[in-house]
C-alpha cells in the first residue's frame, strides 16, 4: 500500500478553531490530548525545552513525533528568566494550557496556576497527572499499567485464577488524554461566559475509575467479581477462540436474539437457545466451541459469520487493518510518509440536515 499523506480536515470537522492553547512539551497523555484538540481545530502552541525530548524519541523511534502535527512548536529554556516571562507572554493570550508535571514543579518555575491567573484570569489550567494533584501518592513516580492497576478495572478485566494481562497504552493514558481535552474545552466554555478560569485536574487514576462505572453497575449486578460465573469470563458466548491458523476471533453474543443467531450460523441446533443463562451448561459449551472454532482457519469463520447478528469480529494484526474492508471504507488507517500506520480523528462531524 502506498503512503498517503494526512489532508487539512475540513471546515465542518474544525470545532476547535476558535481555542488557544498553550502546550507545556510533556510525554504520552498530554501531548496525546493537545494533538486532539490541534486535529479539530484549535491553535497549540508547543513549548518545548531545548534539545528535545529524550524519552519521546525513545520510545517513538526517530523521525518525526506524530503528536507534534498541527502544533506551532517553540523552544523556551523555562529556567531562565526570559524563558518564564516569554512562557507567560504566550499565556496571557491562550484559552487553555496543558502542563503534565508532576505536581509543583510548574509553582517552582514561576508559571503555577497562581502566576498564570495574574496575567489570565480567564485561563483554563490543565494539569495532566497519573495520581492526580493531590494524596500520598501524589508525588510518585507511575505509569499507564500501574494506574490501570490501582483502579479495580485490571483485576476486573482478569478470568479468575489467571494473571492480568498488561493492557496497551489505551485504556490509561489514551483515556486521560481524553478525560483532559474534554474537561479544558468545558471550562473554556463556562469561562467564556463567566470570566473565571479554573484548574482541570485531569488524573489518569481518576479517569479510568471513571470509565469503569459501566463494569462498576454490571458488577453491582453480580455479573462480574462475584461467586457466579460471569457472563464477560465465564461464559460459552462471550469469549476469544483460537483457530486451527492459530489466529483468533471474538464472539460477544449476549442478547438472546444474536446468541440464537450465532447457535444457528455454526449449525449448533441441538444447543437450547433460550438456557443461554443457565451457567450449569456453560463449561460443556465453551469446550464445546473451542473444539470447533480450532477445526478451521480464522478466515472460514469470518466469512460465515462476519456482518452477521451473532456479534464477531476476528482479532486483526495491526497491519492487517490496513485491508480490512470495513476499516478501509471508512477510511480509518492510513500509511504515513515514514511508513507508519496512523489512525484518523475521531470522532467525525456532519452537517445536521
Amino acid at each position: 500500500m502506498s503512503p498517503a499523506t494526512s489532508q487539512p480536515l475540513p471546515t465542518l470537522s474544525r470545532p476547535l478553531a476558535e481555542l488557544h492553547v498553550i502546550e507545556f512539551e510533556g510525554l504520552g497523555p498530554g501531548p496525546l490530548a493537545g494533538w486532539m484538540m490541534a486535529q479539530f481545530g484549535a491553535r497549540v502552541t508547543l513549548l518545548s525545552r531545548p534539545g528535545g525530548n529524550p524519552m519521546a524519541q525513545s520510545l517513538g523511534g526517530a523521525g518525526s513525533n506524530p503528536l507534534h502535527q498541527g502544533k506551532l512548536r517553540r523552544e523556551l529554556d523555562l529556567k531562565s528568566p526570559a524563558g518564564r516571562q516569554d512562557a507567560l507572554t504566550l499565556v496571557a493570550q491562550a484559552d487553555a494550557l496543558i502542563e503534565g508535571n508532576r505536581p509543583g514543579v510548574m509553582e517552582r518555575l514561576g508559571l503555577g496556576p497562581a502566576d498564570c491567573a495574574a496575567v489570565n484570569p480567564r485561563l483554563v489550567y490543565g494539569r495532566m497527572t497519573g495520581w492526580g494533584q493531590d494524596g500520598p501518592l501524589a508525588q510518585a513516580a507511575g505509569h499507564d499499567l500501574n494506574y490501570v492497576a490501582l483502579s479495580g478495572m485490571m483485576a476486573l478485566g482478569t478470568h479468575p485464577g489467571e494473571r492480568p494481562m498488561v493492557p496497551p497504552t489505551v485504556l490509561g493514558d489514551a483515556g486521560g488524554a481524553l478525560s483532559l481535552a474534554f474537561g479544558l474545552v468545558s471550562g473554556v466554555l463556562a469561562a467564556r461566559s463567566s470570566g473565571q478560569g479554573r484548574v482541570v485536574d485531569a488524573a489518569i487514576l481518576d479517569t479510568v475509575a471513571m470509565l469503569g462505572t459501566l463494569a462498576l453497575w454490571i458488577r453491582g449486578g453480580g455479573q462480574l467479581d462475584g461467586p457466579e460465573p460471569s457472563p464477560f469470563h465465564d461464559s460459552p458466548f462471550y469469549d476469544v477462540y483460537r483457530c486451527a491458523d492459530g489466529r483468533h476471533l471474538t464472539v460477544g453474543a449476549l442478547e438472546p436474539a444474536f446468541y440464537a443467531e450465532l447457535l444457528r450460523r455454526l449449525g449448533l441446533d441441538d444447543v437450547e437457545a433460550h438456557a443461554q443463562y443457565d451457567r450449569s451448561t456453560w463449561p460443556a459449551l465453551k469446550a464445546r466451541l473451542t473444539a470447533l472454532f480450532a477445526n478451521q482457519p480464522r478466515d472460514h469463520w469470518v466469512a460465515l459469520l462476519e456482518g452477521s447478528d451473532a456479534c464477531f469480529a476476528p482479532v486483526l494484526e495491526v497491519a492487517e487493518v490496513l485491508q480490512h474492508p470495513h476499516l478501509l471504507s471508512r477510511g480509518l488507517f492510513r500509511v504515513d510518509e515514514a511508513g507508519r500506520i496512523r489512525a484518523e480523528m475521531a470522532p467525525r462531524f456532519g452537517p445536521l440536515a
